[in-house]
């Protein structure tokens, strides 16, 4: 049985003066109803255009979009204009990174909420107001009244978030994509909103895809993981699996580069060598090979494939399995 939303072979490439961004390569994903799925990479890893792509946002003059997004049996790749409108919102909503740009600052939040749910149900605006109020309610915050004819402007960032959570939820979608909703956010209402987003998921079975560079929110909330790298998906397993025994090293960087309260503090935190590749100008082989500490004759001509390691972990990486079990789990262990 197919999941809710499922990305089979997703190619967005973007024409520039420059030459051709290959922003994303070959992205297989997946999620199905209540369950989390945390996407996690390095800004330019193609996180961020995978989603919006899934939203139908990427459909520019300039770019090439292939391969199959299905969703609830449809592929949304081919779907025309009109109809993905009607999923966009609806269906499949999104949180976007900053709420201040992405909320309209000349227009009481109250106003941009009814305007959603009116966009895609027949309700007057009063029922409109009221389910506004609500969801406001819903996602904590007080007095919603009263914040219902507040400005962007008037709220805290904290609160604009919220708006913007109440906003994607208001029409209770099938799907939710959270793009760094934390990003900016103080710990304790970071710990909030993720809270928020649980619970919101647990109440209405809503497919999550929680995009983040932060392997503590992942940890925090994710049921699979997706690690992306250069637009590629590098390796894809569960939560469990990916903190036990994680098989990339590029997952081993990331892993290695989290400060941990409970270790002694080291001189210096450590960091991945070297910057993240142009997506123009792709180095051949392996896309990590230039930064990768166990880079072989073999990564720099071999793209590696996504493949299976052990269960559902999936690898693309050119050393042996058994060898990337067991850095993995010396890892974890040295870490725990």
């Amino acid at each position: 049985m197919s999941s809710l939303l499922e990305i089979r072979d997703l190619h967005v490439h973007f024409s520039t003066r420059d030459g051709v961004v290959r922003a994303v390569e070959g992205a297989r994903l997946s999620v199905d109803r209540g369950r989390t799925l945390g996407i996690v990479g390095e800004s330019g890893s193609g996180k961020s255009v995978t989603a919006l792509t899934v939203m139908g946002l990427t459909r520019l003059p300039n770019a090439s979009i292939s391969g199959e997004i299905e969703f609830d049996g449809v592929d949304l790749v081919t779907l025309p204009d009109a109809q993905m409108r009607s999923v966009r919102g609806r269906r499949i909503a999104m949180i976007f990174q900053d709420p201040l740009s992405s909320l309209h600052p000349l227009f009481k939040v109250g106003w941009q909420i009814v305007e959603a749910i009116q966009a895609h149900e027949n309700v007057s605006k009063k029922a409109a107001r009221e389910r506004a109020i609500e969801a406001l309610r819903e996602v904590g915050i007080p007095s919603p009244e009263k914040r219902i004819d507040s400005y962007p402007h008037e709220l805290s960032g904290g609160m604009r978030q919220r708006v913007m959570i109440a906003m994607a939820l208001v029409l209770k979608p099938d799907v939710l994509i959270a793009d760094e909703p934390t990003t900016a956010l103080d710990v304790t209402v970071q710990a909030q909103i993720l809270d928020l987003i649980r619970h919101l998921k647990d109440e209405y079975q809503t497919a999550v895809v929680m995009i983040t560079h932060d392997l503590g929110v992942i940890a925090e909330l994710a049921d699979e993981v997706a690690v992306m790298y250069a637009g590629r998906v590098m390796e894809r397993t569960s939560r469990h699996e990916l903190f036990t025994v994680p098989e990339l090293p590029y997952t081993w960087g990331l892993m290695r580069s989290i400060p941990r309260l409970d270790a002694p503090r080291p001189g210096r935190l450590d960091s991945i060598a070297g910057l993240p590749p142009s997506l123009i100008h792709l180095p051949p082989g392996c896309p990590f090979h230039p930064r990768c500490p166990y880079v072989m004759d073999v990564c720099l001509q071999d793209e590696p494939e996504l493949e299976q390691s052990e269960g559902d972990h999936l690898v693309a990486c050119h050393l042996p399995i058994a060898e990337r079990r067991q850095i993995g789990r010396d890892l974890q262990d040295r870490q725990n």
